[in-house]
């Protein structure tokens, strides 16, 4: 059940927040958000870990904040996946990810999920 609530959650923040960032990220409808939340799940538990893995040296040189350009990758690369998400580039994706990951936050507070 907690997974679910999640999802939900990420759909929600990935429609809040391509509504915010409206001319350079799109999510056609809740059905597409809902997907796309399924897909960065995914990939969050498949792709992420292998490449903090392998940029360990660049994430440690910069104290950490490399591993939000492995967010953007995340990104664009489900925005390559899931048909009726768009991102313009990778300084949209970096943005989109850093305001979803806040807007997450914050529902995930109010639903009380931990």
């Amino acid at each position: 059940m907690g997974f679910i609530v999640r999802v939900l959650i990420s759909a929600v923040a990935a429609m809040f927040t391509a509504y915010l960032l409206k001319p350079a990220v799109k999510v056609e409808n809740f059905t597409t958000a809902l997907i796309l939340a399924l897909v960065l799940a995914l990939l969050n538990v498949i792709v992420k870990p292998l490449l903090v893995i392998l940029t360990f040296p660049v994430t440690i040189v910069t104290l950490g904040l490399f591993l939000f350009v492995i967010n953007a990758i995340i990104i664009l690369l489900a925005a390559k996946l899931v048909p009726g998400f768009r991102v313009d580039g990778f300084w949209w994706a970096l943005l989109f990810s850093i305001i979803m990951a806040i807007i997450n936050s914050v529902l995930s507070g109010l639903a009380g999920s931990n």
